[in-house]
């Protein structure tokens, strides 16, 4: 509802007036509201005792819960209802991508949204999201966060850059020093943790400010270019940093590629059931044999090492690295992985919901740019979309779960 709010505000073209400004304002406010008070409805509970339900398991939730709970107690009912929940990644992704077709301006009657330039544009801009995304439900399906990513994707572009640049050395040995670096980063969140028994969060807190900092003593405060010698840049980040038929960026195919082998691995493998053993109970997975430190530290590893990949690509995309980028980086993994029905409770989530999360965030963000939306605008609708993710769980009625 808030977008067709905003939108038609927009189409009375009152969004550049200061009036416009303060009604947008009231707009999500009213919107902030109606969240409210659908939160209290469901949580509410009838004074009259005799209205409430007797068992104590039904009054610790609210009188409307206690109705929805109710629409799933068809085995049908319950069945369509699961299904919905079980790929809401993919229907959100559906949702998302009409509205931008819907709101899309519209240039010499062709729509903006759905031209080749556009759409390769999206997948471009999504390819690291999405391997941040592949690393990061990989830490949060044992019950961790990596809030270290977007930092080590400073670095590692800040890194590639400066072995290019300063050392000359060549781009496939930098690449795999960089590959290497994000690897250690990764065992080091995992050990730290592990060994001193220190939530993820604050090892991860911890390591984003070293990363950081380290990047900005590499560079020297500044965009390091990637050196071009006299035969021009090097081959391997040209291809890196391209498009094929002058279309299919080369990154969102490498994203594709590493999606599709991750998901193989946590479908087919040991290390992907052991993953959602220890995220589903710990204690359990100990006692049945897993190897519970060696499964989180590698999950760890493989987090640093995605993060360490995008970087790589973000720095051949820019010809150039920045300790200034990969700022809130984090956030986005996180919220990819959250709105492709990942449980940050862990045991439970998908690459392939990761994926589309990350593309419902990429097309997200570049339909309200198309329609001229401000920034922070942008930066409230992705956090209510993650709320609303979050609550979508919480709403599920018990008898489809």
């Amino acid at each position: 509802m808030a977008y067709f709010i905003f939108f038609w505000a927009q189409d009375r073209q009152y969004t550049d007036a200061p009036l416009a400004q303060a009604s947008g304002f009231g707009y999500w406010l009213v919107f902030f509201v109606a969240v409210v008070l659908l939160f209290l409805a469901f949580n509410y509970k009838p004074v009259d005792a005799a209205l409430a339900a007797p068992t104590p398991e039904a009054e610790s939730r609210g009188w409307l819960r206690q109705q929805w709970d109710r629409v799933g107690e068809s085995p049908r009912l319950a069945a369509a209802i699961a299904f919905a929940f079980r790929f809401q990644s993919f229907f959100g992704l559906i949702i998302v991508f009409a509205l931008a077709v819907i709101f899309s301006p519209i240039r010499n009657d062709a729509n903006i949204f759905l031209s080749t330039r556009n759409l390769s544009n999206v997948s471009r801009d999504v390819a690291e999201t999405g391997i941040l995304a592949v690393g990061q439900i990989l830490v949060i399906s044992i019950a961790g966060v990596d809030l270290s990513v977007g930092a080590v994707v400073a670095l590692s572009a800040t890194g590639v850059a400066f072995l290019v640049m300063r050392d000359q050395v060549a781009a496939a040995p930098a690449i795999l020093l960089i590959l290497g670096l994000g690897l250690f980063i990764g065992w080091w969140n995992g050990w730290t943790s592990e060994r001193f028994k220190i939530p993820s969060f604050v090892t991860t807190l911890a390591m984003l400010s070293i990363a950081h900092g380290i990047a900005h003593i590499w560079s020297s405060d500044i965009a390091v270019p990637i050196s071009y010698g006299p035969g021009g840049a090097d081959p391997l980040f040209e291809i890196i940093g391209e498009r094929i038929n002058g279309v299919f960026p080369v990154p969102a195919i490498i994203m594709f590629v590493v999606a599709a082998i991750m998901a193989l691995i946590l479908h087919y493998t040991a290390f992907g059931r052991h993953l959602y053993a220890i995220g589903g109970n710990q204690t359990a997975a100990r006692l049945s044999g897993v190897a519970v430190t060696r499964i989180k530290i590698f999950a760890f590893m493989l987090c640093g090492f995605f993060a360490s990949m995008a970087g790589i690509l973000h720095a051949a995309q820019l010809n150039q690295g920045s300790p200034n980028e990969g700022v809130g980086y984090e956030l986005n993994a996180i919220a990819a992985v959250v709105i492709g029905g990942a449980s940050l409770a862990g045991g439970k989530g998908t690459i392939i919901g990761a994926v589309a999360g990350a593309f419902i965030l990429g097309i997200l963000d570049n339909m309200l740019s198309l329609n001229n939306v401000n920034s922070n605008v942008q930066l409230v609708t992705k956090g209510l979309l993650v709320v609303a993710a979050v609550a979508l769980q919480r709403l599920k009625p018990r008898a489809a779960e």
